[in-house]
């Protein structure tokens, strides 16, 4: 946004990805370890590093708190801000955030650049167990290797072997854009819309062509047996008990939501908003978005009658009790309708007023 000297903006709004580069509207992406992407799939996927992309995933919630840290030490005050985390068409995590204050877009470029993490754990790249062949659990032991019978390393010992490299550094891209946004103004108000669509969007939602099927597909599988925190079970893959090991665990099969394929390998928060950024408490937001679906539905945010029901003990057998199941699913429709209610209020608002789409 262009901006006169005498004008003051008192919002930033950030835009980062990691690994990225050129502009968030470039048709064509290439990185040095990723090879040309074309409309949100690699050119040649066989030279695409799929464990680096995962890797990169996994921990980019750790870059964004470095980088929150670095910009309150540059600005030297208490930064707010609120951000939301999405994937580009080449599935890298992106971020979008809103900052209050005035910075030089400059020195926000900076500390992106100069923000990094580094993962000291234990190197992943040979895999010593897979298949069928997996350590076995011994009661008061551990995890053992199945065929000598010794016993693998603890977490704490394995961190205590670490050479004199991370596994793994992962640091922001050159796609970094910064623009001032002044408050009241018609870019704040979509900035924030921007934002805030991000609160019920998925991160795995939208899939384009078959060429981004598949390379989603390989994301996926890289992302399988890829050790996601100290305790995931894949560290059992690489000769390594995981922190707090306990029987059942088996490589592949961490039930952690950055395994699975709708949040593509990022565990973190969608939505960071800073604990001072709107001056509320949690129980105010609760009583905010009461008020608003309360009135999208046009009725009164009148208080609750405290002896509007009255609570017993159900017995069992009791015929006014419905099966679980039943319970379960009349608790679904009932969510179903109110939901398709909203979009349908949504959308007669949208249609009236067009500027807000």
């Amino acid at each position: 946004m262009a901006q006169t000297r005498a004008s003051v903006p008192t919002l930033l709004a950030v835009s980062c990805s990691v690994l990225g580069v050129g502009t968030s509207t470039a048709f064509v992406e290439n990185s040095s370890w990723a090879g040309k992407v074309m409309n949100g799939a690699p050119i040649d996927p066989d030279s695409y590093d799929y464990v680096r992309a995962a890797r990169d995933a996994l921990h980019f919630s750790k870059l964004v708190d470095r980088f929150v840290q670095n910009l309150r030490r540059v600005a030297g005050y208490d930064v707010q801000y609120f951000a939301t985390v999405e994937p580009q068409k080449r599935l890298a995590p992106h971020l979008h955030m809103a900052i209050r204050g005035t910075l030089p877009r400059a020195e926000m470029k900076q500390i992106a650049a100069a923000t990094y993490h580094q993962v000291w754990w234990p190197q992943a790249d040979e895999a010593r167990f897979e298949g069928e062949h997996l350590p076995v659990w011994n009661d008061g032991i551990g995890y053992l290797d199945p065929d000598t019978g010794e016993v693998l390393r603890t977490w704490d010992e394995a961190l205590d072997q670490l050479g004199d490299e991370p596994m793994h550094v992962i640091r922001f891209g050159d796609q970094v854009d910064v623009k001032g946004v002044l408050a009241g103004s018609p870019d704040a108000d979509q900035c924030i819309r921007y934002l805030s669509k991000y609160l019920t969007k998925s991160l795995g939602e939208t899939l384009d062509g078959q060429a981004q099927r598949a390379h989603a597909a390989r994301f996926v599988d890289a992302l399988r047996y890829e050790p996601c925190s100290p305790t995931c079970p894949n560290w059992l893959r690489y000769g390594v008990q995981p922190k707090n090991a306990k029987p059942g665990m088996a490589p592949g099969r961490c039930k952690s939501k950055a395994h699975k394929p709708e949040h593509l390998g990022y565990a973190g928060r969608r939505v960071l908003v800073s604990r001072k950024w709107s001056n509320k408490t949690l129980a105010e937001h609760k009583q905010d978005r009461r008020t608003w679906v309360l009135e999208a539905l046009g009725q009164a945010d009148e208080p609750t009658d405290p002896h509007r029901y009255v609570w017993q003990p159900v017995r069992p057998g009791d015929p006014d009790l419905a099966p679980i199941g039943v319970r379960l699913l009349r608790s679904i429709a009932e969510r179903q309708r109110w939901r398709a209610h909203l979009r349908q209020l949504e959308e007669q608002s949208l249609s009236a007023n067009p500027q807000a789409a």
